[in-house]
């Protein structure tokens, strides 16, 4: 009788063994997809929240219900999503991974890249998601895409990377650079969620689906996500302090590139080339890092910076100080912030021009570029009003650019007078305050 071939000796001893172990046969059911799935499921989160749409053909106003995913990138609740998810939206719904639902709040937002950074009311730490590069991505490999598909929570869904460096016209004022494509399926809902590689680290956040199409789905590469975010979550945009440091990655911290001149860490001592270890109790590896563990100090808190220089391990005490807009004189924020340089006009002549202002800011000279230039202001123009103020001084326009920021208002009307004709537009707030 012939003996049976080994190979098949093999297979017939690795059946029993799986027979035997029920955890051996549980383990080749965990593959990589459940746990990459597994170890960010929980730093997800569906979004939720009624918005007010208006009927650009008739005007009509109608109250929508919308949808979307966020992402913890803090275990203090702050979350990154499309703007677009909560874009109007006046009381913001999360609903976490455990089925809990709380409340969420704005925190800023960059309209041009459709990001946004939302706040999650949270009493306990919660999870943040694993974070990768997309820097090395190849096409072909698998990727997963995970959010609240057409309200179906926490939906996974698996395909490839079929295209990198896509450039995208989503509607005639929304335009997306550079896109990683995928044909994960991404339905509506999934905007803001994470599209994670096999290993369940996040590679980028998903925001569109080519209407009509089948199988093609975009998302931001998530290094320019944290790009964008490092902006949204500064310490000068959120708690108005300025720490004066501008750091990029590095092996083991994050490098000081440059220290801004009179600021609180060129007052202690910090310098380029200094490598930053930690920022209070946490672990520092990008400029991110810096301002989020700066975040929630107030002006005058004093926090601990330890740096490495010339090998050499040291603890330096940077105290915050306000931000430096807010510093800012009111003629240096309205040039910097706005574009324009402005001065007061005579109230009689803006009284002849037309009875009902009380008076107004002549506009001397608009910067190429600037919010005032993109919208057509020039010189001559009489500023005579920004959303519901009136501007008869510089100190005017300076409160009204601090009620922007802290009403988190998404644009702003602004009345001019040309000649006797009283014109008006509407600037995006993110284009003066960033």
């Amino acid at each position: 009788m012939r003996s049976l071939p080994a190979r098949l000796l093999l297979s017939l001893s690795l059946a029993s063994l799986l027979l035997d172990s029920p955890s051996a046969a549980e383990d080749l059911r965990r593959t990589a997809i459940v746990r990459a799935i597994e170890s960010c499921r929980d730093s997800v989160v569906n979004i939720h929240g009624e918005k007010v749409v208006t009927d650009e053909s008739s005007d009509d106003e109608r109250r929508v219900n919308g949808m979307g995913t966020g992402v913890i990138i803090d275990c203090r609740g702050y979350a990154v999503t499309n703007f677009h998810v909560v874009d109007g939206v006046r009381d913001i719904e999360v609903t976490l991974a455990s089925g809990r639902t709380v409340a969420a709040r704005l925190i800023s937002h960059d309209r041009r890249t459709d990001l946004a950074v939302i706040k999650i009311d949270s009493a306990t730490p919660l999870p943040v998601i694993n974070t990768g590069t997309s820097s090395d991505l190849l096409i072909g490999e698998t990727v997963l895409a995970l959010g609240n598909a057409f309200g179906y929570e926490h939906t996974v869904t698996r395909g490839i990377i079929s295209a990198l460096h896509r450039n995208v016209d989503v509607n005639p004022t929304q335009r997306y650079e550079d896109l990683i494509q995928t044909d994960a399926s991404i339905n509506p809902g999934n905007s803001g969620g994470p599209l994670l590689n096999i290993n369940g680290q996040m590679i980028g956040i998903n925001v569109a689906v080519r209407a009509g199409a089948q199988g093609i789905g975009f998302a931001i590469p998530v290094d320019s996500v944290l790009k964008i975010v490092t902006s949204l979550l500064s310490v000068e945009r959120v708690d108005h302090t300025w720490h004066g440091i501008v750091c990029r990655t590095c092996g083991t911290g994050a490098v000081v590139e440059a220290v801004h001149e009179q600021s609180p860490a060129a007052s202690i001592g910090v310098r380029e080339g200094d490598i930053i270890l930690r920022v209070g109790d946490q672990a520092v590896a990008s400029q991110l890092d810096i301002e989020r563990a700066m975040l929630g100090h107030k002006a005058g808190e004093v926090v601990a910076v330890t740096v490495t220089r010339e090998g050499s391990e040291e603890q330096l005490q940077l105290s915050l100080a306000k931000a430096r807009r807010q510093l800012a004189s009111a003629p240096e924020r309205s040039w910097e912030q706005l574009g324009l340089r402005v001065s007061p006009a005579a109230s009689d002549m803006v009284r002849q021009l037309q009875p009902r202002y009380r008076g107004g800011l002549l506009v001397q000279e608009v910067r190429f570029g600037s919010p005032a230039s993109n919208k057509g202001i020039r010189p001559g123009d009489i500023l005579v009003g920004l959303h519901i103020w009136e501007t008869l001084t510089p100190d005017n326009v300076s409160f009204i650019l601090d009620q922007i920021e802290t009403d988190q208002m998404t644009s702003v009307k602004f009345y001019i007078l040309r000649g006797r004709d009283t014109l008006f537009g509407h600037i995006a707030s993110d284009t003066i305050l960033r």
